[in-house]
């Protein structure tokens, strides 16, 4: 029994197993000696009596912290969604998740300050959009894994889809329904943006659609969506609109519904992320999964491998989308 109820100590979880208080305190420094069986007798005898540890103190004492920095863009519910799996599969590994919010504000540069005054061991980057260069440099300070953007690098590890061939696969889905006039609505000039307005432009031509291909540019969010539709309102209007991510998608939806157009008689549109605003109801968009699950658990082993295991190797994963069909797709009338 703890000798103070309200706040059980190491010596207590050490009385209730049978060990010594410094056995308890290497198990829960994930430190070498104590077997897998005593670790989860300590583990189980910990949770019972509602031990919580002194996360401060282990950080004084222990010559790793096991802490795995994540930046996300807390605005981008895609972002919130991998991260919710990175959190799950750094558990499964021993590792704690420390999250750093990118805001208009505080900048990607300004996260990763922090994150490593955080004394993080690896960052995983949502993402990213800072130069190729100052990505290198990190990755040669702390291993570092870029998730869900292509670069080539000899200092960080990739994990992304295929965002050329996403959105030619939504392309091809939209011809194969009979669509000819299709427009894609760009993301701006970023790295991300830019493999998917490749995609689209590459699709369209392979389907000898060029002359009629069309790109309007914006930005990854709402209110460009719906800029990019009062464009398209002014004249004649596309049977369908392939539009780099859900948030331009939703703008678009949102702006054309308002002015009566039928979605998806009229005009088919699709997005690309499937993430959380694409499976709401009332929107139930057609779009590209990114896998976030299987980015999530090889970004996390992929920097467990380099921090456990001492790989120097960049190493790149790219996984294959999933076109998701709902209801803002149908064949054109």
């Amino acid at each position: 029994m703890p000798r103070n109820r309200d706040r059980p100590t190491m010596q207590d979880i050490a009385d209730k197993v049978g060990v010594s208080k410094a056995l308890v305190s290497l198990v829960f420094r994930n430190a070498s000696g104590p077997s897998a069986e005593t670790r989860q007798r300590v583990l189980a005898a910990a949770d019972e009596l509602g031990y919580r540890v002194n996360r401060n103190a282990a950080l004084m004492t222990a010559r790793r912290t096991h802490h795995i920095g994540v930046t996300i863009n807390i605005r981008n519910s895609f972002h919130t969604e991998i991260a919710e799996h990175i959190v799950a599969a750094a558990d499964r590994a021993g590792y704690e998740v420390v999250l750093g919010a990118v805001t208009p504000t505080h900048g990607e540069a300004k996260v990763i300050d922090t994150l490593l005054d955080f004394r993080c061991e690896g960052i995983l980057l949502i993402g990213t959009e800072l130069p190729a260069g100052e990505l290198n440099d990190l990755g040669g300070k702390v291993p570092s894994v870029v998730i869900g953007r292509r670069i080539r690098s000899d200092a960080l590890d990739v994990v992304r889809t295929a965002d050329g061939r996403g959105i030619a696969s939504v392309v091809d889905y939209l011809v194969g329904l009979g669509h000819r006039r299709v427009v894609h609505v760009s993301g701006g000039s970023g790295v991300i943006a830019t493999d998917r307005r490749t995609g689209y432009l590459r699709a369209m031509r392979r389907h000898g659609l060029e002359n009629t291909a069309e790109v309007i540019d914006g930005d990854f969010t709402e209110s460009a969506g719906m800029a990019a539709a009062q464009r398209l309102l002014s004249g004649d209007l596309p049977t369908a609109v392939v539009c780099a991510n859900d948030r331009l998608a939703a703008g678009v939806l949102d702006a054309l519904r308002r002015a009566g157009v039928d979605v998806p008689g009229r005009v088919s549109i699709t997005g690309y992320d499937d993430s959380m605003l694409a499976r709401l109801g009332h929107i139930d968009l057609t779009t590209v999964s990114q896998q976030p699950l299987q980015q999530a658990d090889h970004a996390v082993a992929a920097v467990i491998d380099r921090l456990d295991s001492e790989r120097t190797e960049p190493r790149s994963s790219v996984l294959t989308p999933e076109l998701i069909v709902r209801a803002t797709t149908a064949p054109p009338r």
